[in-house]
């Protein structure tokens, strides 16, 4: 069982757009451009580390960035059983699973980073990390401070944030190591994410979800409220207005995933955060990350090891390096092109077949190893077509 996971705001760096100009997947960021009435390829491309740390840019450069490298790991016919996402990342992780828009996504997260630029603005707050102390300690650390401070993030065993005002935190810091924390780090961030004093945001973003067209997911989705599967749309507005509020339960949504099967997390995105935290939280798992395009042929070759095909890799997935899986560009019924079959060889560009009137063009150059889709069939968005030995 594969679960992609996607990263949130903190794993943003200046020109993590770059490896990903000249590959097909760039197109999203036109597209996003578009919907956001922003230039977003200046901000994955130019921005410097100051510009990306402004929450609402670092929202939209994160997810933006982790919906390219998705697009990629489409492209070569990787598909997960379940998604999940840190914070931001579970905007992402309901695009992925087919229960948000792309274009609501980026409205909604646009929205999302504004709100809570606004929020941090009207009421000072900050975060850090605690290091080697249990959950429960770090939140009896949290009670015994006369302020408002609370766990914001339950990120892995060892590992928890808290958050709230600067002079609560601190306390709370002193407290954690005074019960036996190895270290406390503060943390760069312009507000107490996911307290109480994101109820500002939460507001302004309600209006903005109710908007927005939420469907039930194509997979399970892990809520970072509740770290609980949800594949009901009606059930998703209400879990995203009180995740401002409420804090990660990243280490718990692990936890269920491995519970439900879950033995291979792959994040895609900027950074490899979440794959460090898999590591150390789900024993035996197989963890990687996507980021760059060079990290697609290592994924297809973890896929194609024993050890990776035992966990439960889809029929499609046991490919080589130097094979992709061409899929569709939309959703309807699929009818081959009459000169292409297994063993015929194709260029970048060559048409496959149909999909209602729109063309199925592999981008790569090989041999066609075996079609994935048959006359007639009714395929969706990104499903396999062809199976291609790449030149």
């Amino acid at each position: 069982m594969i679960v992609f996971t996607f990263p949130g705001q903190g794993s943003q760096k200046p020109g993590m757009g770059e490896a990903w100009r000249d590959h097909p997947s760039w197109e999203l960021v036109d597209e996003a451009s578009s919907v956001a009435e922003r230039d977003l390829a200046r901000l994955l491309l130019e921005a410097d580390a100051d510009e990306l740390k402004a929450t609402h840019n670092a929202q939209l450069a994160t997810f933006l960035t982790s919906l390219v490298v998705l697009d990629a790991v489409e492209r070569v016919g990787v598909e997960p059983a379940a998604t999940a996402g840190h914070s931001l990342g579970e905007y992402t992780a309901l695009v992925a699973s087919g229960a948000l828009s792309l274009d609501d996504g980026v409205r909604l997260v646009a929205e999302r980073g504004e709100a809570m630029l606004e929020a941090a603005t009207t009421q000072t707050g900050t975060m850090a990390a605690v290091l080697g102390l249990d959950d429960g300690d770090v939140e009896i650390a949290c009670a015994r401070v006369d302020g408002d401070v609370w766990v914001a993030n339950y990120n892995a065993p060892g590992q928890v944030v808290v958050a709230g005002s600067p002079d609560a935190v601190a306390e709370a810091a002193d407290v954690a190591k005074a019960m036996g924390a190895k270290k406390v780090m503060p943390m760069a961030v312009s507000g107490a994410f996911h307290t109480p004093f994101m109820a500002p945001a939460r507001e302004r973003l309600r209006k903005a979800v109710g908007a927005a067209e939420l469907r039930a997911p194509d997979v399970p989705v892990y809520a970072n409220v509740d770290a609980l599967a949800h594949g009901d749309g009606d059930e998703w507005p209400g879990l995203l207005g009180a995740q401002l509020c409420s804090p990660v339960r990243w280490r718990q949504s692990l936890h269920h995933l491995a519970d439900a099967g879950a033995t291979v997390f792959v994040e895609l995105g900027p950074g490899n955060v979440l794959t460090g935290m898999a590591k150390r939280t789900v024993s035996g798992a197989t963890t990687l990350s996507v980021s760059v395009p060079d990290d697609l042929d290592k994924l297809l070759a973890t896929l194609a090891t024993p050890s990776a095909a035992s966990a439960g890799v889809h029929e499609g997935e046991h490919l080589f390096a130097t094979e992709r899986v061409v899929v569709s560009p939309a959703a309807g019924v699929f009818a081959p092109a009459a000169d292409v079959d297994a063993g015929t060889e194709v260029t970048p560009g060559s048409v496959l077949g149909l999909v209602g009137d729109q063309e199925v063009r592999s981008p790569f150059a090989g041999t066609v190893m075996g079609m994935l889709a048959v006359d007639g069939e009714r395929v969706s968005v990104s499903q396999p077509i062809a199976w291609l030995r790449t030149s």
